[in-house]
């Protein structure tokens, strides 16, 4: 296989981990009023899960 098609197969791996990250019952196991740091659970679920994928997403098109 080519690189290109490869990266493209990746991408495309992330796009899926991402709508299932972001899909309703995991966003429904974290929607608790328990607070971390302060913060609620939701949104610390949320914003690492994008952290994850923003991660990932440059590995993926940074990589030689």
């Amino acid at each position: 296989m080519n690189r290109p098609n490869i990266k493209a197969q990746r991408l495309a791996a992330l796009v899926l981990l991402g709508s299932l990250l972001f899909n309703y019952p995991l966003l429904a196991l974290f929607n608790h009023p328990t607070l971390v740091g302060g913060i609620p659970i939701l949104y610390v679920y949320v914003f690492a899960a994008w952290a994850l994928l923003v991660g990932l997403l440059v590995l993926v098109v940074e990589r030689t």
